[in-house]
């Protein structure tokens, strides 16, 4: 386990719009308000469509992180996560995952990494900043390359 005591600045209440691109419209604030690292308590939304991470294949390797996609469209949803800032892309990086649940199957819910989105009528989300320690992401090689949080400095 790896821990630090993080010292926050700004907290953000902001809407998306209707048919914006999720993460396109969350790097357009972060540029906006110069906010390069940060965490997002809890967020909600309606959404035209969704990509999150799975599959209903067999996995191969059930230890290993799985790539693909599942589409899922009209949608509900809660999520979280993490934003961490990459120094030589000069980009944040976010990891979000949240839960949906599909209005015309009863509600029939899904719950993944946050691959990509269009905003349908409204996301909420409330944004609080990191300012210290340095958030990053790097690549772990001896665990399938995932990109896992750090706290530097």
């Amino acid at each position: 386990m790896q821990a630090a005591e993080v010292t926050t600045g700004r907290t953000f209440a902001v809407r998306f719009d209707h048919g914006e691109d999720f993460y396109t419209a969350l790097a357009d604030f972060c540029r906006s308000y110069n906010v390069r690292q940060g965490f997002i308590p809890m967020f909600i939304a309606g959404l035209r469509d969704v990509d999150l991470v799975g599959t209903c294949e067999k996995l191969d390797d059930p230890d290993a992180p799985v790539w693909s996609k599942v589409h899922l469209e009209n949608a509900e949803a809660i999520g979280g996560g993490t934003l961490a800032y990459d120094d030589t892309t000069g980009s944040v990086l976010p990891h979000i995952h949240l839960s949906v649940g599909l209005k015309a199957h009863s509600a029939t819910a899904y719950t993944s990494h946050l691959l990509g989105a269009t905003v349908q009528f409204l996301t909420e989300m409330y944004l609080v900043e990191v300012v210290a320690p340095s958030l990053t992401r790097r690549r772990q090689p001896d665990l399938y390359d995932v990109p896992l949080l750090r706290f530097e400095g």
